[in-house]
């Protein structure tokens, strides 16, 4: 059994049209998400997403990777040391 690790990935969306990219790959990924936290920020007119994940590193920088493609999107990763 490959060993997992809890990441945080960070998504900042500055496109809105971005959005619905992002939902489909986070679909893809769900049976590997532990949590999902979304804050529209208006004044800036940005959204700011946080994603936790258990699951192996490939996996987490795959997710990650598809997300960074994303015109509009930024993207980082942190990972747990467990």
């Amino acid at each position: 059994m490959e060993e997992t690790r809890v990441a945080v990935i960070s998504i900042i969306v500055e496109k809105p049209d971005a959005v619905s990219q992002i939902n489909e790959i986070l679909h893809f990924a769900s049976d590997f998400i532990i949590g999902r936290m979304g804050i529209p920020y208006r004044q800036k007119d940005i959204n700011i997403i946080s994603v936790v994940v258990d699951a192996a590193q490939d996996t987490i920088s795959n997710i990650s990777g598809k997300l960074g493609k994303l015109s509009g999107v930024t993207v980082k990763t942190a990972y747990s040391k467990k």
